[in-house]
């Protein structure tokens, strides 16, 4: 350390973050270890990949970001990819396909253990740092709570493959519905384009369980504490549900045809709403 420099210091500030990657990408592991190589070809709701494929996916993201070079892409690229980040992602899961069930798991093991290490010896100052992300220029701290986001997700997408639904949900489930919570205005106000005075109440049942009031006032959506004005549109539903839709995992109709879905006021608006409410495709 050259004279007058400030050390860096390790950030406990972000450790939330570094926790819930740690806890969700262990009960993956947890959930595929000693499985046989039929459960790792078992077919997700991802368009196209198996269990295998969503595992690469995540240790190939983790590679990326240690810097390692994203493998060559041969072959014609398959219908579902749509964006240069997907290329990316079919490249690093089509040049791993040939692993087998065991080799798939210990390279997860230790891309997201050079990670977790990586994030814990970051400062403060380089939590903040902004750079590359899926969402264009943002945060390190932004860009790893969206890991946390994808790597919860799919671990779902690995428990409904093996149709093994699990109730230990933990700190990757707060931070999904939390971000899923915080699109909604957008969702509401723009996507939808709900009209001028609007009102949604979203009533989500569960461990999660919360309420949302979202009112359109001067072309925006903003959420409201309380009020006495009518819903005009009022969706109660299952907590699973509201996050596998903003993930795309369900479509709209089965959304809100499902038996733990009620829905009151303007159906029209409510399908329009629940239409827009895919947050990450």
């Amino acid at each position: 350390m050259r004279g007058g420099e400030t050390p860096s210091v390790r950030s406990v500030a972000y450790e939330w973050i570094t926790d819930a990657l740690e806890e969700t990408w262990r009960r993956l592991e947890q959930t595929l270890r000693g499985r046989d190589e039929r459960t790792f070809d078992s077919l997700t709701p991802c368009p196209g990949w198996s269990i295998r494929d969503v595992v690469n996916h995540l240790t190939g993201v983790e590679m990326m970001l240690d810097g390692e070079p994203i493998p060559e892409l041969t072959g014609p690229l398959p219908d579902f990819v749509h964006n240069p980040l997907g290329e990316i992602n079919e490249a690093f899961v089509s040049s791993r396909r040939h692993l087998t069930g065991e080799e798939t798991l210990d390279e997860f093991r230790r891309a997201t253990r050079r990670s977790l290490e990586r994030l814990r010896s970051l400062s403060d100052d380089e939590w903040e740092r902004v750079g590359w992300s899926p969402e264009g220029e943002r945060s390190m701290a932004r860009l790893q709570e969206t890991r946390v986001v994808d790597s919860w997700i799919h671990l779902q997408d690995i428990r409904d493959a093996l149709l093994e639904p699990a109730d230990d949900h933990g700190r990757g489930e707060e931070i999904t519905m939390n971000r899923f919570e915080a699109a909604l205005p957008y969702l509401w106000g723009k996507r939808a384009q709900a009209p001028e005075g609007s009102l949604l109440q979203l009533n989500l049942m569960g461990r999660l369980a919360r309420n949302v009031l979202l009112r359109v006032e001067q072309g925006r959506a903003i959420v409201v504490e309380a009020t006495d004005q009518v819903p005009t549109v009022e969706i109660t539903t299952a907590s699973a549900l509201f996050w596998r839709r903003c993930a795309g995992r369900i479509s709209a109709d089965a959304f809100l045809r499902a038996s733990a879905t009620d829905v009151r006021g303007d159906l029209r608006l409510a399908t329009r709403f629940a239409e827009s409410m895919v947050v990450i495709p």
